[in-house]
């Protein structure tokens, strides 16, 4: 049996943050304002993780307004929604990331992405898509006020 999930994230970009794409610190003057440390490429995954056995969101799991989960490294969700989903008796088949941001580029953190979301997951690179690009300067993700990640992924029971 084979189940999709989907997930998008999107977080404000701030001064004073740092930001963080797939576990990866990205040398920029903005940073994703959030409660845990913003990564959401890691929060569209693990969103997409829970939503693959419609478990509920991020939200249902890590509340915001709990304090346990400020600045948090956000590898914690992925970690956990995969214990979920390794309980439950299912493996990752595939993933495909896209992150959305007008600058700075990405392509060469995004191997170093692929690598941090293999070691978390157990499955190879080569069944991790990531894509990095722009918004054309529209939107809030062109005017440089956020940042947004979409994730799609195939599990299968074992």
């Amino acid at each position: 049996m084979y189940r999709i999930g989907f997930a998008k994230d999107i977080h404000r970009l701030v001064k004073g943050r740092p930001l963080i794409l797939g576990g990866v610190h990205i040398p920029f003057e903005l940073g994703e304002d959030a409660h845990s440390d913003g990564d959401v490429v890691y929060h569209a995954l693990s969103e997409a993780l829970l939503g693959s056995l419609a478990l509920g969101d991020l939200g249902t799991f890590y509340p915001p307004s709990d304090d346990k989960y400020l600045n948090l490294d956000s590898s914690y969700f992925v970690k956990d929604c995969f214990n979920k989903i390794k309980n439950r008796g299912y493996s990752i088949v595939n993933i495909d990331i896209s992150i959305n941001l007008e600058k700075p580029k990405l392509k060469s953190y995004l191997q170093n992405m692929k690598e941090n979301i293999s070691s978390l997951l157990e499955i190879d690179t080569d069944d991790i898509s990531i894509k990095a690009m722009t918004n054309e300067k529209l939107d809030a993700v062109g005017k440089l006020e956020a940042v947004e990640a979409y994730c799609y992924l195939l599990i299968k029971k074992n």
